[in-house]
């Protein structure tokens, strides 16, 4: 197989790979709640025209659940603009996953312009062990899709690094692509998220220092016009479905958790957390840094790329390191061009290949990870991820049970109370029925999501629901009168090491698999997996251990 096949087989498995982390994972939790949520109210509600302040407050879901910072409905507002067309050619279509794919397609498209880019700059070789070395990490194909703030900029971010990568073009195409990525990086930094203003400085110096661009005719006009239509874009769209003008989301949460230090009560770090968990943990496969990096960096043919793509991020991942309240995915963007530097290293391994025993066992070596890594991410990483929305499915069985239950006596309206963790771990706007249904005979479903524990310690407040969706160790503490529990969810509850001898029981797994490739999916897993244990693991591997998470209990039955 050539290697035009292998690199267009790749390119076309990133795509394939975001699509398949999100069909495993199609719901969200609660740190993307903001974002679906808003996705939602504006498919379903529209933009108000008319008596708007009165319209949001009644219709849109971030009145009544803010959250501690605001956050920009721009994204929000792009993806449903997006979404619209699908949903003319199909009203039924499954608009959250539709929203998800729509995001995560964008996502995929600029790793593969990052790919392309690589190629035009390092040669196929390279492109082609960062598209594997990107396909066995697990994190960016699993969030690609997820309505996170960082998200959002990812995709910018990813095709900012794309357009300083040195291709071999002239110096005044290569000044207008710095221009345009300085450009992309201070809106995306403007609108979704505030950390980016380090990684724009730490990119524009480093280019001015190179000398390849100047103060004058690109980080003055780049940093000019991204201010203009990033402010623009904010203030005007945020100011109006906050209905407060004017508002600069990222600018309030840069004060509230920068300024005031309020990010700290998330937790905290040590300073060398991003560099000795979270960027190992990004790129999953050891030896990309344990060899790819310091191949690239050691070797004359590669130092120079290698230095040029490694130290803007790496002196972002020092400055932030500063920041005590760390996250992996605060850290997210510098994710393709680690990865880049690696694949240089591997390639210069692999075309040296026949000079010497080291370099073939390096290059099995490699290739060998690369692939283990790739295992690890589909089939342990993925299913333990899909198994971690309890509060998704809960809420799905509930709807499948009442319908079946339902009959001409039933009441009209059925009154839910949604749990804490039900609405972390996967409830969302696109999930609930429509509280008016079209048709008469189908009873009106009505959500509560109180929080606040005074209202919840009166009797009078839980006799007004017929479901609730509860922990199990809420049930008989927090929740008073007569139940019947209809159903247990089951939800993640770590990995379990199975033995040489032990029994494989991979019900999540093979879940997982029957939803994405049907039967015949099944048993080619079954196959596969019976080969890796006999052959490979000789006996041993890891699978999903599952726990009861929630409780769907019905109200007005002694038990």
């Amino acid at each position: 197989m050539g290697r035009d096949v292998v690199f267009l087989l790749l390119l076309a498995a990133i795509p394939a790979l975001v699509l398949l982390h999100l069909a495993a994972a199609p719901y969200t939790k609660v740190e993307e709640s903001f974002h679906i949520q808003a996705i939602h109210d504006i498919l379903s509600s529209g933009i108000p025209t008319r008596n708007v302040s009165e319209t949001l407050r009644a219709e849109y879901d971030h009145f009544a659940f803010p959250g501690a910072v605001p956050r920009t409905f721009v994204g929000a507002v792009m993806l449903s603009g997006l979404s619209q067309p699908f949903i003319w050619l199909k009203a039924n279509i499954d608009r959250q996953f539709l929203a998800r794919a729509i995001l995560g397609l964008f996502n995929a498209a600029s790793l593969l312009a990052f790919a392309s880019g690589l190629r035009r700059t390092a040669g196929k070789t390279t492109a082609i062990w960062y598209l594997l070395f990107q396909a066995s990490q697990f994190h960016i194909f699993y969030y690609a899709s997820r309505t996170l703030s960082n998200m959002f900029a990812f995709g910018l971010t990813t095709l900012a690094l794309r357009y300083v990568l040195p291709e071999p073009v002239s110096p005044t195409v290569y000044k207008k692509r710095a221009r345009l990525s300085l450009y992309l990086i201070t809106v995306a930094g403007i609108i979704f998220r505030s950390e980016l203003a380090i990684f724009l400085a730490t990119n524009t110096l480093f280019l001015f220092a190179t000398r390849r661009i100047t103060i004058q005719r690109e980080i003055i006009p780049a940093g000019i016009l991204g201010l203009l239509v990033g402010l623009t874009s904010t203030v005007l769209v945020d100011s109006f479905f906050w209905q407060q003008f004017p508002l600069w989301p990222e600018l309030a949460a840069f004060k509230f958790n920068v300024i005031s230090g309020q990010a700290s009560a998330w937790g905290t770090h040590p300073w060398h957390f991003y560099f000795t968990n979270a960027v190992p943990r990004l790129l999953l496969n050891p030896l990309t840094y344990i060899v790819g990096i310091p191949f690239a960096l050691y070797q004359p043919s590669t130092r120079g790329l290698a230095a040029n793509t490694l130290i803007p991020s790496l002196f972002f991942l020092a400055i932030y390191s500063a920041q005590p309240h760390k996250e992996w995915r605060f850290i997210i963007y510098t994710i393709p061009a680690l990865t880049a530097a690696a694949s240089l290293g591997a390639s210069y391994i692999w075309t040296h290949r026949t000079k010497s025993l080291l370099y073939r066992l390096l290059s099995l070596v490699m290739l060998t990870s690369t692939f283990a890594s790739f295992l690890l991410s589909t089939f342990v990483l993925l299913p333990a991820s899909s198994a971690n929305y309890p509060g998704a499915h809960a809420l799905n069985t509930l709807h499948a049970y009442a319908e079946n239950t339902t009959t001409n006596s039933s009441p009209n309206t059925i009154s839910v109370y949604l749990g804490n963790l039900a609405c972390q771990t996967g409830v969302t706007r696109f999930l609930q029925h429509p509280s008016s249904p079209s048709e008469s005979t189908t009873p009106t479903w009505h959500y509560d999501k109180t929080e606040d524990e005074t209202t919840k310690s009166s009797p009078t407040f839980w006799s007004q629901f017929d479901y609730v969706l509860v922990e199990p160790s809420e049930e008989s503490e927090k929740v008073l009168g007569s139940w019947e529990v209809v159903d247990t969810v089951d939800g993640f509850a770590g990995l379990r090491i199975v033995r040489p001898g032990d029994e494989a029981v991979g019900a999540v797994e093979e879940k997982v698999v029957a939803y994405v490739l049907g039967d015949e999916g099944v048993r080619l897993f079954e196959k596969a997996r019976r080969f890796v244990r006999d052959v490979i693991t000789k006996g041993w591997r890891a699978e999903v251990r599952m726990e009861p998470k929630i409780r769907i209990l019905r109200k007005g039955v002694e038990v």
